[in-house]
């Protein structure tokens, strides 16, 4: 019998036992993941200093020293753009590298890792059953954007984008930036460049799926990366597809024993397309929520998760599902990008509501809904 299963030891699962073992060492953790790590997985590999803060309050210290921090942040829609220096450096680091630190991190701290597929759950009184052998007083879906945990507690998949990933030469003229081009028609729809810093960038390109419009191949998504980002698909290899579940404006996880966290839990910036943050922080959560019931003695973990993750992440996803609502118009995405590269603050408050768990500001706020320009587009 096992305190918590992790279905999923990316940076959710790792989170979450690093969460629950930081609460209350002495708990047995099991994580369980269908492949060996190192893998890779599907990505725009960026992580912002908002996700290093979360795991230095669990000692998970000098995990990304070794890499070289992004500072410069490019945003473009057609010929409107800014480019600038963030408050905060980003870094962009491959899953490989990434997930298996923190997965070691995990293991450190005393969690079990077994490679192992999982098919399904049985409530069975006290304790959660695992594909028919394994026994948990608690579970933790944290199995991506199909997420099989997802599946079992019977919680709707909401919209979803896709997009395709590579890694290619880093350009002259993207070296030691992260750039998001917009496309032309209905948003969000992007390509990205993100220097790595040792040469190679890690670029793709991502739309989200509507019933309107036919779904895109690979040839489709490749092709709007060339167009927005001319020259980033030269030399590209480690193609991959991936879904993408986009966060709504509201989230209430369920009450019990079993939690979701991550991409299984739906959390992927609808802006951005940005997830390692949530991932991060909401693994914590479920981690601890996970501790603090085996101290009360309760089976209900999922009920403090809901309260510590409402206060964490409920305004900014309603502000993030607001932005994106308003962003799908053309003119505000607009008037977005030019107040960012007229106004640092503005700027600043973008990255913030983007990367991490910032809110629209009333600048922002203004900014977006500024009057169109005579003769603006």
């Amino acid at each position: 019998m096992w305190d918590l299963v992790i279905v999923g030891a990316g940076p959710a699962g790792a989170s979450a036992a690093l969460g629950a073992l930081a609460a209350d060492p002495s708990l047995s953790v099991l994580m369980l993941d269908r492949h060996d790590f190192p893998r890779d997985k599907a990505c725009g590999d960026g992580i912002a200093p908002h996700v290093l803060d979360l795991l230095a309050d669990v000692g998970v210290t000098g995990l990304l020293d070794d890499w070289t921090p992004v500072g410069r942040f490019v945003l473009t829609k057609g010929d409107v753009g800014v480019d600038r220096i963030m408050a905060r450096p980003n870094w962009v680091v491959p899953r490989t590298v990434f997930d298996q630190r923190l997965a070691e991190a995990a293991q450190a701290a005393g969690a079990q890792l077994v490679r192992r597929r999982v098919r399904g759950l049985q409530r069975n009184g006290a304790s959660i059953t695992v594909d028919g052998e394994l026994h948990g007083r608690f579970v933790v879906g944290a199995d991506g954007a199909h997420s099989v945990v997802r599946r079992e507690l019977g919680v709707a998949p909401g919209p979803v984008a896709l997009a395709i990933r590579g890694y290619a030469p880093t350009p002259a003229g993207r070296a030691a930036s992260q750039v998001i081009a917009y496309g032309p028609g209905r948003q969000p729809s992007y390509a990205w460049s993100f220097d790595r810093g040792d040469g190679w960038s890690n670029v793709g390109y991502g739309e989200q799926l509507t019933p309107a419009r036919p779904r895109p191949t690979r040839a489709d998504l490749t092709a709007q990366l060339e167009k927005l980002l001319p020259g980033a698909t030269e030399e590209g290899t480690s193609w991959w597809g991936h879904h993408l579940p986009l966060a709504g404006r509201s989230w209430r996880p369920q009450p019990g024993p079993v939690m979701l966290a991550g991409d299984a839990a739906g959390l992927i910036n609808p802006m951005t397309g940005e997830g390692i943050y949530y991932a991060v922080a909401t693994g914590l959560l479920a981690g601890r929520a996970v501790a603090e019931a085996l101290r009360s003695g309760t089976a209900d973990a999922g009920t403090t998760y809901r309260r510590e993750a409402g206060r964490l992440l409920g305004r900014h996803l309603r502000h993030t599902a607001l932005t994106a609502q308003l962003s799908r118009s053309g003119h505000v995405l607009d008037a977005g990008i030019r107040a960012a590269a007229a106004d640092q603050r503005i700027f600043d408050d973008l990255v913030e509501l983007g990367l991490a768990d910032g809110l629209i500001t009333r600048p922002l706020l203004l900014a977006l809904l500024r009057p169109r320009r005579a003769g603006s587009r």
